[in-house]
C-alpha cells in the first residue's frame, strides 16, 4: 500500500490533555469478562430517535479486536438498514489512537458519511499504520483521495478532543472495560431493552433479528359488522 508524503498536524494543547486524562481512569481490555459487561448507566443504550433498533459501538481506532469487528457490523448495518452509533474509548497505551479519534471528528463535521468512511478505511488499513507517522500519511492520503483540504491544524478551538474526551466519560460511567464493547438495542421492545454482543462473528444476526421481532408494532384488525 503507498501513501502520499506526510503533511504536518499539529495537534492542539487540549488532546495533549487529554491524552493524559485517559491514560489513569480507563482500563479497556482486547477480551469481553466472560460474562459480560455490568452496565452501570444505560442513558447511551437507546436507539437514535426514529429507530426501533441500533447498533451501540465503544471502540479504539488502533485496536485490533475492534478492526477484526468492524466489517461484521459493516454488513449488519447494510443487510439490516439499523443505526450505528459509534463512541470514542481509548486504550491508553495506544500511541495514534487519540489522533485518529480527533480526525475522525474532523471528517464528521465534513459529513457524517466521511467519517464513518475515515473510520472503516482506517480498520481495513490499521497493520500498515503502525505509528503516528504512518497515520499521518494515511490521513493525508484519505483527505486527498476524498477531496477534503486537511489543515495542519484540526482542531483549532479543541472541540473534536472535547467530544473523545465526552465519550471516554460515557464509556466509563456506562461501566465498560473492554473494546469493542458492541450493544444491540431496542426502543419499546417486548424484550430486553439492549444485548451485548459478545461474539459478533456468531452471534450478532442472531441478536438484531431478535431485536427485530422483539419491537414488531402490534398489527391491529378491525371487524366489520353485517347487519
Amino acid at each position: 500500500m503507498s501513501y502520499l508524503p506526510a503533511t504536518r498536524l499539529a495537534l492542539p494543547l487540549a488532546v495533549a490533555m487529554l491524552a493524559l486524562a485517559v491514560l489513569v481512569p480507563a482500563r479497556a481490555q482486547f477480551a469481553a469478562p466472560p460474562g459480560g459487561t455490568q452496565v452501570l448507566d444505560t442513558s447511551a443504550l437507546k436507539p437514535p430517535a426514529g429507530a426501533r433498533v441500533a447498533i451501540v459501538e465503544f471502540d479504539d481506532l488502533q485496536c485490533p479486536a475492534c478492526a477484526t469487528a468492524n466489517p461484521i457490523l459493516m454488513k449488519a448495518v447494510a443487510t439490516y438498514h439499523i443505526p450505528w452509533v459509534r463512541h470514542d474509548f481509548l486504550i491508553p497505551y495506544h500511541t495514534w489512537s487519540l489522533t485518529a479519534a480527533v480526525t475522525a471528528r474532523y471528517f464528521d463535521s465534513k459529513s457524517a458519511a466521511l467519517g464513518d468512511a475515515y473510520r472503516n478505511e482506517v480498520f481495513a488499513n490499521q497493520t500498515y499504520i503502525y505509528n503516528p507517522m504512518m497515520l499521518r500519511q494515511f490521513n493525508s492520503t484519505f483527505a486527498q483521495n476524498h477531496g477534503v483540504a486537511l489543515p495542519s491544524d484540526m482542531d483549532p478551538q479543541g472541540k473534536f478532543a472535547a467530544e473523545v474526551q465526552a465519550d471516554n466519560e460515557l464509556s466509563k460511567r456506562t461501566g465498560l472495560h473492554h473494546t469493542p464493547t458492541i450493544f444491540v438495542v431496542a426502543a419499546h421492545s417486548k424484550g430486553a431493552p439492549f444485548v451485548e454482543v459478545l461474539h459478533p462473528a456468531q452471534d450478532l444476526d442472531q441478536i438484531i433479528e431478535q431485536a427485530l421481532v422483539d419491537t414488531t408494532p402490534a398489527q391491529t384488525s378491525s371487524k366489520t359488522g353485517h347487519k
